[in-house]
Order: structure tokens, then sequence, then C-alpha cells
């Protein structure tokens, strides 16, 4: 998105966070910060000075370093490999690796971190992962550090250590930089949060000072009239006016309506999954599921919670189609697991929301219509016996993208002139829109703002409602305890607890997540 007029103070030893909508322009911002974008207009200031990073090696030689959401590792080096990666020391000429393990072992006990620097990063957990991203950007000197969306994947055990972590660092007189949806977890940690709207920054407050409410009132546009930007120190950065371009679509999104959790107020229906002792193997030819056994019944949302690569995306593929099993058996609305193809998955009543948009959802060069009637062009009202129904799709897009608040409203744009959370959405409304039996949706709220959030949750129930069976895939807890009526999770391939609604917890969860025992099965 643009940039326009964007302004920020950040202070050395201090937790900032910076919150908005998607497209608002924290992401842009923080890339100007890291060099990877260029400012068309406007100052950047460290110490007083001007400065101009020309990439992300002149932000690193200067002390900021950032950890992107999706992690930036190699996975089949080693954590010592990894954080060394283009500064490695040498010993004739060649990689002294005793020398770079013993560098990394002292950053990480440094600054409190527990890792091993011999360890593939391929065999840890995802938490363990970006602690190895945080200790690359510290082992270069990093000042500033800024996280993207941190705890996105993690557990709240977790994320509680993270959050011990970005507390520590800045008791070392780092500085941290927070972008964040949780505004509950923002609060939790941060010492002042940053508000951005449309490419501004539109307030500035202390955490201490404000509530959930106030601060999404302020990302979606009320009540930032008279809002005060609250006065800082001599900053460690500063950036006043900076205009440019990122990515693009922006989207405002309305006021969202409260997402509370959905009480079951009545039995649910007939059984439309029943699968038993699941197994089928992962793109690495190693075991993903390993006998997992679950039912999903109509007006039902079930959630399968998990820390991700414990088999929730070959689960979700299994039941759609797109992965063979390997053993088990299980019935799908009315017809076998075994031998399910995407055709006949669709074909029995089954929507599918996948992980992986652009691989597995949309043709992104086509128009926002044509990815509309996908998968139904030879259906009313996609078209009228062997021939396209110009009108007809047209019509039906239109409600559509006005129903789910799709930006830009226009029917024939190629869809990858959308932003990605509106291209979201055209997915989601036509899943929807088909009036699937069952519906599997995975990570259906991944980078939506608040505002899209609530909107999909409220068709997710919607759907619920009118009968139809949902499992959702989640790698945020939240949203797993806010909609589901009963959650299995995942470890390792197999199911480690089975929680109706009056028995979920989320710090058992998140014990299960993490393969501990106990006493739900």
């Amino acid at each position: 998105m643009s940039l326009e007029d964007a302004s920020l103070d950040i202070v050395p030893g201090e937790l900032l966070a910076v919150v908005g909508e998607n497209g608002a322009g924290k992401s842009s911002l923080m890339n100007v910060l890291y060099g990877l974008y260029h400012p068309d207009a406007g100052t950047f200031l460290m110490d007083g000075k001007p400065v101009r990073f020309k990439s992300p090696r002149d932000a690193i030689a200067k002390g900021i370093g950032m950890v992107h959401q999706h992690f930036m590792l190699v996975p089949t080096l080693t954590v010592a490999e990894n954080v060394v990666l283009g500064r490695e020391p040498t010993k004739r000429g060649l990689l002294d690796l005793d020398r770079a393990c013993d560098e990394v072992a002292a950053t990480a006990k440094r600054f409190g971190f527990q890792l091993d620097p011999r360890a593939r990063v391929d065999t840890l957990t995802v938490g363990s992962q970006q602690k190895v991203e945080i200790v690359k950007a510290l082992h270069r000197g990093a000042q500033v550090l800024i996280l993207d969306e941190p705890t996105a994947v993690l557990t709240p055990q977790e994320s509680d250590e993270l959050s011990q972590v970005m507390r520590g660092l800045v008791a070392q007189g780092r500085t941290v930089v927070l972008i964040s949806h949780k505004l509950k977890e923002v609060l939790g940690v941060a010492d002042r949060v940053a508000v951005m709207r449309r490419g501004r920054t539109v307030a500035e407050v202390r955490a201490s000072e404000t509530t959930v409410s106030a601060l999404a009132s302020l990302m979606v546009g009320e009540g930032s009239k008279g809002a005060v930007m609250t006065g800082v120190p001599a900053t460690a950065v500063a950036t006043s006016g900076l205009s440019g371009t990122g990515t693009t679509g922006v989207a405002e999104a309305r006021p969202p309506a409260p997402v509370e959790p959905d009480a079951l107020t009545a039995s649910a229906g007939p059984v439309m999954l029943e699968a038993k002792d699941l197994r089928t193997t992962g793109d690495n030819g190693r075991p993903a599921l390993q006998g997992v056994s679950l039912t999903v019944r109509a007006g039902e949302i079930v959630g399968i919670a998990g820390v991700d690569g414990n088999g929730q995306r070959e689960l979700a593929e299994v039941l759609t189609g797109l992965r063979k099993l390997d053993g088990g058996e299980g019935t799908l609305l009315g017809g076998p697991l075994a031998g399910l193809t995407p055709a006949l998955a669709k074909e029995r009543g089954v929507g599918h929301v996948p992980e992986d948009r652009l691989a597995r959802a949309v043709v992104k060069a086509m128009t926002v219509e044509e990815n509309v009637a996908l998968g139904r062009h030879r259906q009313p009202p996609f078209a009228r016996g062997p021939w396209v129904d110009f009108k007809g799709r047209r019509e039906r897009t239109n409600q559509l993208l006005t129903a789910y608040d799709v930006r830009p409203n226009d029917p024939v744009v190629a869809l990858q002139a959308l932003s990605g959370g509106n291209q979201q959405k055209v997915v989601v409304a036509r899943e929807l829109d088909a009036d699937p039996k069952l519906l599997v949706v995975v990570q259906p709220t991944r980078g939506l703002d608040i505002g899209a959030v609530a909107q999909v949750h409220e068709r997710l129930r919607d759907a619920k409602a009118r009968g139809a069976g949902v499992v959702m895939v989640s790698l945020d807890l939240e949203e797993v305890l806010s909609l589901s009526d009963r959650v299995y999770v995942l470890y390792e391939g197999r199911v480690t607890g089975h929680f109706p609604r009056k028995d979920l917890d989320e710090r058992e969860l998140g014990r299960r997540m993490l393969g501990a025992e106990g006493s739900h099965g």
C-alpha cells in the first residue's frame, strides 16, 4: 500500500507496538526502516542525522534487524550455519564450523536463549526457529529489532516465552518494534502503541493508558478525533512525512462486530464425516497422519489445533481429495474417503478454503468474476446450457463483492490486483455461496485485519447455522477457542486431545499441542 505522511518515533530501550488494519501501512513502513522499500519523500533520521538505506545490508550495518512473519531460514542447514550465513568465519578459505558454533553459542547465552548450534533447523519447533531468527539479528549487532506478527504460529506457552524474551531485550537496552493484530497481546507487553490507518500514523498512546476497544476504534476510524500523539524523548530512529508504495489494494474495513465465543444452542445433526485411524505420508516422505480418528456432524464447527507441521495440512488435503490415504477408513457425505478426488469431493458437497489460495484456490491472472465462477462455471447463474451466462455471472459476482466488502468492488479486474486479504474474501465468498454440506477451511483469516476477521467468522457461523459441518484448521488458538464447538489437537500426526466446548482451556490445549499427555482423549 502507499504511505502518506507516515511518522514514527522509535525510542532506545522501549517496546513499541505498531497496529492497524490490513493495508494500513505497517509492513510498508517497517520495510522502509529495514531498507527493503525506498521512500518517495520525507526524512529518515537516526540520532538526529538523516540516513538513506539502499538495501537491508545498510540497515543491518546501522543496527536494525527484522524478523519476518515467514522465516528466512535454510531448513537443511544448522542453527550456527543459518546465523552466520553471509558472514561466515573461515579457516584456510573454508567455513570454520567449530568457531561458528562457539560464536553463536556465546550470542545465544548472552541473550538467554537455549539453542543447540549444531542442530538442523528443520528438526526444530516453530518457536525455536523463531529464536534462531532473533539470534541471527542480534548476532549481527541489531540494536533495533523489528518483529512482524511473531506469535502468529506459536502456542500460548511459546508466546509467553517470547514476551519474556522481548522484555529481556528491552531491559538490556535493545529496542523492539512489534507488529501484531493481537491487541490484547500488544497491551500485555508494549510500552507504547502506534496506530496506523490508510498509510498514516493516526495516534500514539501509552499501553498502560488505553484498552483493546479503544485501539480497535482508532484502527477502523472511530474515536480518532482528538487522539493525542504522545511526546517522546530523543529518538534512536525517527521517520516523518514518509510516502511511497509497497503492496497494492488498500481496504478500509468497517468497524468490526464483536467476536464472542459461540454457544452451542442446539444438538448437532447427522454425521457428515466419520474417520478412523487415518494414515498418510507427507511431501517429505515421512508419516504425516499416524492414526487420526475424528467425527464431524452437521451444524457444528470442529476446530483442528496444533503447532504448524503436525499433520493439519495433510488432514485437510485428505478430506478434500488432494492427498491419498495410506491407511484407515472413513465416510464423507455418504461415500468412502478412500479414492476421494477433488472433483468427487465437490460433487458430494465439500467446500474448501485452502491455506495457499494462490496454489489451490484461484487463478490470479483471471478476473475476479472468472475466479468466482471456478468449479461452478457450467452451472447457473454462471452458465446457461453449454454457454457462459455473462450477465448472470456479473450479477452474482457483484452481489458477493458487496456482501463480503471486497475492494475494489470491480468484477472485471484481475484477481492479482487485489490485496491478499481481499483475495481471501473472494475465496471465502465463492465457497460459501455454493452452500456446501461440509466446509474445510485452513487458516481462513491469516493476514486479515480485525474487520475482515469478524466478517469471516460471522460467515462461518452462518454456514453452521444453515446446517453445514465445518472443519477449521487454524494456528491461531484464539480463533479456535472463539469458534469451535469441539476441538481435536494434533501432534506429530496423532490426536493428543479431544475437547468439547465446555472443557476448552487455552493452557491445556497449548500443552497438548506440544505433545504433553493429559486426561482428555
